[in-house]
């Protein structure tokens, strides 16, 4: 004879997994915090090795072409091409900016040519 299970059941055994989900997120949330001061705090600290300068620039040429890309993607389909390929030219003159900086410690980063630092902030002015 078939044994029937109480319904009763799954919501004990919902509570139950949500518990041990809780359990375990908990401490992989501290680590993802103490990722984050661990990342600023690398940030505070000037590049002194060719090698440093190099792993910086890849990392920025990187975020650098995502940005741009997602800029594109925003752009009408007629232009989007065109932007997508500059992005692309410039993240491959940034790459080889970034190698030439592995081979060469005399050589540092230069300063970014373009439109203003964007904020994803939003800022208002409050006046007396």
């Amino acid at each position: 004879m078939a044994e029937k299970r109480s319904s009763r059941a799954f919501p004990v055994v919902f509570a139950a997994a949500l518990a041990v989900a809780g359990v375990l997120a908990g401490p992989g949330t501290a680590l993802a915090q103490n990722d984050d001061e661990a990342s600023l705090a690398r940030g505070a600290v000037p590049d002194t090795t060719p090698q440093q300068r190099y792993q910086s620039a890849i990392r920025e040429a990187g975020g650098g072409l995502k940005v741009s890309l997602a800029e594109c993607r925003a752009m009408a389909a007629a232009d989007r091409k065109a932007c997508e390929s500059q992005a692309r030219a410039r993240y491959q003159a940034d790459m080889a900016q970034a190698k030439a900086m592995l081979r060469d410690a005399s050589v540092r980063p230069v300063n970014v040519v373009g439109g203003p630092i964007r904020s994803s902030e939003t800022v208002y002015q409050v006046k007396p």
